[in-house]
């Protein structure tokens, strides 16, 4: 838990500058984590269709990315789990979507998952610290995007994380 703390208090105070950052390259290497922790069958991570490159930090969009892969993986069977990634385009953004077949949440939980500590399986069910979503939030706030999902119990989880294509200027308080 200490771990995950800290790795939260880093995401806007240590965050590297934004390069271009291939999605395609960096889910084969998610996948390949993956499969090297022998997590779950071969092929359960699917990536359906071209994935784009975006502006952001690398180290942190693998955080983001692996973290909704690890709980789309954790909360489906684990001989029947899987978990597609796709991507759509706006105008002005990249919708990149997770998608899992596991065990959905409620609706009214859909708003309150990305806060900190919020679990809604006590810690004997599921492992974790209830802080990786609340990462996940950060990462996509600091690169100006917003994150949600669409979910029906027993059916799976949809987790989009919208980023946009130009970053905004933004300008420091204490510099104006």
């Amino acid at each position: 838990m200490i771990d995950d703390l800290l790795t939260l208090s880093r995401v806007g105070r240590h965050g590297k500058p934004f390069n271009a950052v291939p999605l395609d390259s960096l889910f084969d290497a998610i996948a390949a984590n993956f499969r090297r922790a022998g997590l779950g069958p071969a092929g359960n991570i699917v990536r359906d269709g071209f994935l784009p490159t975006v502006t952001g930090d690398a180290s942190q969009l693998l955080l983001l990315f692996q973290n909704l892969v690890s709980n789309g993986l954790k909360y489906s069977d684990p001989d029947k789990g899987e978990v597609r990634i796709y991507a759509t385009e706006t105008d002005e953004s990249w919708k990149v979507f997770v998608a899992d077949n596991g065990i959905g949440i409620e609706p009214q939980y859909h708003a309150t998952i990305f806060e900190i500590f919020k679990r809604l399986h006590g810690y004997g069910e599921y492992a974790g610290t209830g802080i990786g979503l609340a990462i996940c939030k950060k990462i996509v706030d600091r690169h100006g995007g917003t994150i949600s999902v669409e979910s029906e119990p027993g059916k799976g989880s949809t987790f989009c994380v919208e980023l946009p294509k130009e970053l905004p200027i933004v300008i420091p308080p204490e510099s104006m």
